[in-house]
C-alpha cells in the first residue's frame, strides 16, 4: 500500500550534489520588503518558506545555507515582519515570509502582514513552490490551515516540511504523520511528498537542498 504524501526519498548522487553546490555558492541577504512595489525583479525562480512563529524557520534556513546567522532566529513571536529576500547564486531567490499565528503583535500590524502575504502569494509569477513548515511535535494546527487554504486559492504549489523531527520518538512521529497526511488531502495545492527535517541533526537538509535545486 502506497501512503498518501510519502516522505521524499533521499536524493540520488547527482541531485544531492546539485543541491550542495547551490547552497555552497554565494547566499546573500538581498532586501526586506514591506510592500509589493518593493519586490525585486521577477527574473529567476523563487521558493518561499512559511510557518507559524517559532516553528524553526530561521534555524532551518540557516541549516540549509550553512550560515549560522543568515536568518535571525528569535524566541520573540513575529520578529520577521518583512518578506526577506535572499539570493542563491544567480539562479534562485529564497524568500522568508513573516511568521504567522503570533499573539504578541498589534492587530493592525498583523493585518498589514496578512495583506502583504496575500498579495505576494497571489501576484508573484516566478514563485515556484512554498515550503510550509510544520512542527513535528504538533502537526497541522488551525492556524496552519489558514495559510494552506490561502495557497490553494492562490494556486501556489506548497510542500509540507516537518521541523524538529529529532524531538519526537518513532511512535509519536507516526501519529503526527497520519494527522498531517489526513489534513493535506483536503488541499489541492499540496505537493504529494513530505520532508522531515532537523536543523540540529541535519536530517532532511540534503533532501530539501536537492528539491530546491531541482526547481527551475
Amino acid at each position: 500500500m502506497v501512503l498518501p504524501f510519502p516522505e521524499a526519498a533521499p536524493p540520488d548522487e547527482a541531485a544531492q550534489e546539485a543541491g550542495r553546490l547551490l547552497f555552497a555558492g554565494p547566499v546573500d541577504f538581498l532586501k526586506g520588503v514591506v510592500a509589493m512595489q518593493g519586490l525585486p525583479p521577477a527574473d529567476r525562480a523563487e521558493v518561499c518558506f512559511a510557518g507559524r512563529s517559532n516553528v524553526g524557520k530561521s534555524s532551518l534556513i540557516n541549516a540549509l545555507t550553512g550560515r549560522k546567522a543568515l536568518a535571525r532566529a528569535s524566541n520573540t513571536p513575529g520578529r520577521t515582519q518583512e518578506v526577506n529576500y535572499f539570493t542563491l547564486g544567480e539562479s534562485h531567490y529564497l524568500v522568508d515570509l513573516p511568521g504567522y499565528g503570533y499573539a504578541e503583535a498589534p492587530i493592525a500590524v498583523v493585518a498589514k502582514w496578512q495583506a502583504l502575504l496575500k498579495s505576494y502569494l497571489q501576484g508573484r509569477p516566478t514563485l515556484r513552490r512554498a515550503f510550509v513548515l510544520i512542527d513535528a511535535r504538533h502537526g497541522i494546527k488551525s492556524v496552519d490551515e489558514e495559510i494552506l487554504s490561502l495557497l490553494d486559492k492562490s494556486a501556489v504549489t506548497f510542500q509540507a516540511v516537518l521541523t524538529k523531527a529529532d524531538k519526537i520518538g518513532a511512535r509519536e512521529r507516526e501519529k503526527v504523520l497520519d494527522q498531517v497526511r489526513a489534513a493535506l488531502q483536503k488541499h489541492p495545492a499540496a505537493f504529494p511528498e513530505l520532508v522531515l527535517t532537523s536543523s540540529e541533526t541535519g536530517d532532511g537538509i540534503a533532501t530539501l537542498r536537492a528539491i530546491i535545486a531541482g526547481i527551475g
